[in-house]
Order: C-alpha cells, then sequence, then structure tokens
C-alpha cells in the first residue's frame, strides 16, 4: 500500500514553476557554453581517448550499474524509474568548478559537459526508455504515462542544445564580453536552481520526510556507484591522474535540474521519480564538493599516473 501510494502521488508544482525551472537551466547551460570553444570540440578528433572514456562512463556504463542495483535493492518503481532517469541525464554543470576545485583536468571537463549535452538530446530519452522497460515495475509505470521520446527530445534540444550552441557562438565572436558575463551568470542562475529545489521540498516536505531515511541511502548508495564508476572505468583505461578525477566528477555529478523538468513535464510530478531527483539535486552538489576538496589537498605528481 506505501509503494503504491507514492507511485500514484504527483509532486506539487506549478505550471509557472516549471516554466522558471526551464529558463533557469537553460540559463545555466548557456553559462557554461561561454566558457566552452569550438577547440573543445575538435579535440574530441585530436586526443579521443579521455573524451570517449567519459562519455561512456555517462552514457553507457553508469545506465547499466543502476540497472543492476534496482535488480539487487528492487526500490519502489517510481524511484526505480527516477534513479534510471538521473544515470540516463549528461554531467551536470556544476562539474566544472569541481573538477578545477579537485585538481582535474579543468579543459577536459568542459570538453566533456559540451559533448555530453549535445548527444543527451538522443541518449537521454534512449536510455530512459531502454532500461526502464527492461525491469518490469519500470516498464508497467512507462507504459501508463506513454510519452513520446520525440517529444522529450525537442524539449531537452531547447534547453540544453540551443543554449549551448548559443553560448559557444557567442564566446567564438565576442571573447572577452563572454568572459566577463559568464561567472556572474553560472553563479546567479545556479543560486535560483538551488532555491527551486529547495522550495520544491519545502512545498511536499511531509512526503518527503515520510520516505526521508530510505531515500537519502539509495541516494547515498547510488551517487556513490556513479563516483566509483567513473573512477574505475578511467583507470582502468589507464588514464593521468587529473583525468582521472574529472571523469570520476562528471559521472557522479548528474544534471538533476533536467531530470526535474523531464518529471514535471511527462511524468506529471511522478512522486518517487521526483523526491529521487530532488534529493540528487541536493546531496551530489555535498558528496562533489567534499570529493573536490579530498582532491584538492591531494598533490598530483607531474605525469603521474594511476
Amino acid at each position: 500500500m506505501i509503494e503504491a501510494s507514492l507511485d500514484a502521488v504527483r509532486i506539487n508544482f506549478s505550471t509557472e514553476t516549471l516554466w522558471i525551472l526551464n529558463l533557469i537551466l537553460a540559463f545555466i547551460m548557456f553559462g557554461v557554453a561561454l566558457d566552452i570553444t569550438l577547440d573543445d570540440f575538435r579535440k574530441l578528433l585530436r586526443h579521443p581517448k579521455p573524451i570517449v572514456v567519459g562519455i561512456l562512463s555517462q552514457f553507457l556504463v553508469l545506465p547499466f550499474i543502476t540497472f543492476l542495483l534496482v535488480l539487487i535493492l528492487r526500490p519502489m518503481p517510481s524511484m526505480a524509474l527516477g534513479m534510471f532517469l538521473v544515470a540516463a541525464c549528461p554531467g551536470g554543470n556544476i562539474s566544472n568548478f569541481i573538477s578545477s576545485l579537485g585538481k582535474g583536468n579543468t579543459a577536459l571537463s568542459v570538453t566533456l559537459t559540451a559533448n555530453a549535452t549535445l548527444l543527451a538530446i538522443i541518449f537521454t530519452p534512449l536510455n530512459l526508455s531502454l532500461w526502464g522497460s527492461m525491469y518490469e515495475p519500470t516498464n508497467l509505470l512507462l507504459k501508463e504515462i506513454a510519452i513520446d521520446p520525440l517529444e522529450m527530445i525537442e524539449l531537452v534540444t531547447l534547453i540544453l542544445g540551443l543554449p549551448l550552441i548559443a553560448g559557444v557562438w557567442i564566446n567564438h565572436r565576442f571573447r572577452q564580453t563572454a568572459k566577463k558575463i559568464s561567472r556572474y551568470l553560472k553563479i546567479c542562475s545556479l543560486g535560483f536552481f538551488i532555491c527551486l529545489i529547495l522550495l520544491v521540498v519545502f512545498n511536499n516536505w511531509e512526503l518527503i520526510k515520510e520516505y526521508l531515511i530510505y531515500v537519502f541511502w539509495l541516494v547515498l548508495l547510488h551517487n556513490a556507484l556513479a563516483f566509483f564508476t567513473g573512477f574505475s572505468l578511467a583507470r582502468l583505461a589507464r588514464l593521468s591522474v587529473a583525468d582521472v578525477r574529472s571523469i570520476t566528477i562528471e559521472t557522479g555529478i548528474q544534471n538533476s535540474g533536467l531530470g526535474l523538468v523531464l518529471i514535471f513535464t511527462f511524468f506529471d510530478g511522478l512522486g518517487g521519480m521526483a523526491i529521487i531527483t530532488a534529493f540528487w539535486g541536493i546531496w551530489h552538489l555535498i558528496s562533489g564538493s567534499l570529493l573536490g576538496s579530498f582532491w584538492a589537498l591531494t598533490p598530483i605528481r607531474k605525469n603521474a599516473r594511476p
């Protein structure tokens, strides 16, 4: 009865607030894109190995690991679907800052953000549909909701793809202007985004409080596995320590803002999905900052490899 009730609950989130969230997410992406150059995309051809490893970690290995975790833990169907969605999202925009804090390869982090954002237009809907359909309880939810993958692709293009292209173009044409406004734009938009997540939590606190301990450990384990996935894959590929750190962070910091937009647009604020994703949005900022701070105190020897 408890599981069924949560799977049927819809989180309180108005249409107006959803539009604001869409705009904030687009502005965050635009702010990140102002630091991205066309050369960041050319690096994919010149030095493909670290970027390919990072992309595989985010869009192939992490969704698969999430599927195995769901099979083992068998969480409530709506929460399992939320885990699949989080794993299907590209890296979070704050990953570039945390990578820099943790003495990772910031250029690689920015390049991964740019390429993963473009790939997310296709791979986020594809991964959600694929892994969600392979687990029977979430497959039933997907059938009940009957989302249109093309509509999801259109939305991801609007809130991630277009701001990315616009930011890169402005950086290319007006480099100094882009540098001046990017820092302030990212800080302000990120601040608004955190406030919106807290607003979701505040407006639905009674429901969230009932499942807080359950959600906390689920997100904690899932997030830890995401970091471990990026770290392990990068080490197996024998990348430099700085590259390992960046790929670890890119895999463990997911774009939960995109996840919330998709949940409130296509899943009508499905309770378990929204609680998992909102808590991810808070927790990965904490866990990522702790990891980045730890690595900031850990020196890297020149040319060191794991």
